[in-house]
């Protein structure tokens, strides 16, 4: 069999192979591009090891999507944990790019390692690396090949993608653009290639035939180019032979004019691309090609935002402090009032307009003074329709700036449903409509509430569509309702006349409250899945007092100073991996 090509001849798992009895029982197969290797559940009953190509490890729970974990690059172990443990494997595993791979059955695995210790104590050291990395909220194998494909009439790709190459460098990175001239270079080459620099970007050109198949089986994640001001092209976008497209790893960029003020036409280019993400960067616009970068190594910024009803403003204090350090947000999603504060966000809305728009649609008059006699809800949510209308218009969401989603309850199928795509104002319709105050909405069949029922804080949906750092600001927890806040008023017609009604009866605070409580679970969940997470103090905010927003935009704000002074680090370094350039971290010992 011979020593393994790109591992290191003193390797205890290159020794591992070349036992005699592994010699005569390891078998050596070829998994092409889009094949699976193993999936959670299936029984560990080898240990494989990669020789040539890439592999991608997925996790995810059975009906969600599934979360992209990272790359196992060539020299690298798949399914050692489980097999050590002895257990079904807990993930699944797919050749990104056509693989060759080695397995070694269990029994003789456990007999060669008896006779060199030192292959346990190397799968040991790997095993604790890798755990301590998901521990510490590290990435794991990031990908590190990316591919520009143009689509269609684009603009040319190789200038765009030289421009994120240098924002690439800017951020202390070994980066090279390659392009057509490499289409006939041999395996090796590019294998020589990827281990000299940080990140490689292949670039192929509409007219680049033969090069556009190479790019598409030879990078870890790949982004389709094409121009946002036009349709997507007749002749289609998707080919048969795709294998990231198949494992959800197929991004679409969209280029749009320097002075465009909003994208439009982008649900035309979704259906033809079907995109995991889809992005939008201006010509000649410098911050969006350095989002790209960003977006790239790992350094993207999620921001994350809780329900809560009227302590929902706090999240537009601590968006302000995170714009006044100067930290980017990239991708933005959340719940109920904090999805309706997020797109605007991902509207593209400053400070000022910020401000503007969420007191004239929420703080001047409330939105839940049409009380209906409760047959669905004691509001007719005629009110909330056309403040939604009013602010967020026809816009549709895959026409936003930024990447955003938002979350409802989905009661049909008793599962939480992520919005990615459709008009933004049927979504946000659909996010807020807490059960007994706001009438549900439905999609089809299909009858959805306020998304705060099942998911109030969804951080872990953001990290399956980003690996960068993740900033939640949840306004839930702490001390939220007391006898005073359901108390039922001495007299109705007092009540009334004071203008209290407004706001609601007692028992909408008591609705919004028992949507909005979060377990202990949920807690754990959202810290995991955070990298820094704010919660504002916003006891002494009553949840359905809507004209209570200097108070809840200052909790909201000294929150997230306090969080930013605690760093040491911007957010956007909390996961930055090490580059070639860096100084080599000291070795820890195992233990």
């Amino acid at each position: 069999m011979g020593n393994l090509p790109d591992i290191p001849t003193d390797s205890a798992l290159a020794r591992l192979f070349e036992d005699e009895r592994a010699q005569g029982e390891a078998v050596w197969f070829s998994l092409p591009g889009g094949a699976t290797l193993y999936k959670a559940g299936e029984p560990s009953n080898q240990l494989y090891f990669l020789r040539a190509g890439r592999l991608g490890a997925f996790r995810g729970e059975e009906g969600q999507e599934l979360q992209f974990l990272g790359v196992i690059r060539p020299g690298e172990p798949a399914g050692e944990m489980a097999l050590i443990a002895g257990a079904p494997h807990s993930g699944h595993v797919v050749a990104l790019r056509d693989s060759e791979i080695f397995a070694l059955p269990r029994d003789i695995f456990f007999e060669a390692a008896e006779d060199d210790p030192a292959v346990m104590t190397e799968l040991a050291r790997l095993m604790i690396l890798r755990s301590r990395q998901a521990a510490t909220k590290a990435s794991v194998g990031e990908p590190s090949v990316y591919g520009f494909i143009g689509v269609g009439e684009t603009v040319p790709i190789r200038p765009l993608v030289d421009r994120v190459a240098r924002e690439i460098g800017r951020l202390g990175y070994m980066v090279t653009v390659i392009g057509a001239e490499a289409q006939h270079a041999p395996t090796e080459w590019f294998s020589d290639v990827e281990r000299e620099y940080d990140f490689v970007l292949y670039a192929a050109e509409p007219s680049d035939l033969g090069w556009r198949q190479v790019v598409s089986r030879q990078v870890d994640r790949l982004f389709r180019v094409g121009r946002g001001d036009l349709p997507p092209p007749a002749a289609g976008v998707l080919t048969d032979r795709d294998p990231l497209q198949a494992q959800n790893l197929a991004d679409l960029i969209l280029v749009q004019k320097r002075d465009c003020v909003r994208p439009q036409g982008s649900e035309a280019w979704m259906d033809a691309a079907q995109p995991a993400r889809l992005f939008h960067i201006r010509r000649e616009n410098a911050e969006d090609f350095k989002r790209i970068a960003r977006i790239l190594t790992g350094q993207a910024v999620g921001l994350v935002l809780s329900g809560g009803g009227a302590r929902a403003y706090a999240h537009i204090g601590a968006i302000r402090a995170l714009r006044e350090q100067g930290t980017p947000i990239d991708f933005v999603g959340g719940v109920s009032m904090g999805a309706i504060i997020a797109a605007g966000v991902a509207m593209g809305w400053d400070g000022p307009e910020m401000d503007h728009r969420i007191q004239d649609a929420f703080v001047n008059t409330s939105p839940l003074d049409d009380i209906a006699f409760p047959l669905l809800a004691m509001t007719l949510g005629n009110k909330v329709r056309e403040r939604l209308t009013t602010h967020f218009g026809e816009t549709q969401i895959a026409d936003l700036w930024l990447p955003f989603f938002c979350v409802s309850s989905n009661l049909t199928k008793g599962a939480y449903q992520v919005h990615r795509r459709g008009l933004l104002r049927d979504a946000l319709r659909a996010t807020i409509s807490l059960p007994g105050v706001l009438p549900p909405a439905t999609d089809h069949n299909d009858v959805l509430v306020d998304g705060a029922v099942l998911k109030n804080f969804p951080a872990d949906v953001m990290r399956v569509f980003q690996p960068g750092p993740i900033v939640g600001v949840d306004v839930t927890r702490g001390r939220s309702i007391t006898a005073d806040d359901v108390a039922r008023p001495q007299s109705v017609w007092r009540w009334i006349l004071s203008g209290q009604w407004r706001k609601g009866p007692p028992i909408v605070s008591l609705l919004m409250r028992a949507a909005t409580v979060s377990s202990w679970r949920d807690h754990v969940a959202a810290r995991e899945a955070t990298d820094v997470l704010v919660a504002p103090e916003v006891a002494g905010v009553e949840i359905r007092d809507w004209g209570a927003y200097a108070p809840a935009v200052a909790a909201g704000y000294q929150a997230m100073k306090d969080a930013l002074a605690k760093l040491k680090r911007p957010i956007t370094e909390l996961r930055r991996r090490p580059g070639r350039r860096d100084p080599a971290p000291p070795t820890a010992a195992a233990g």
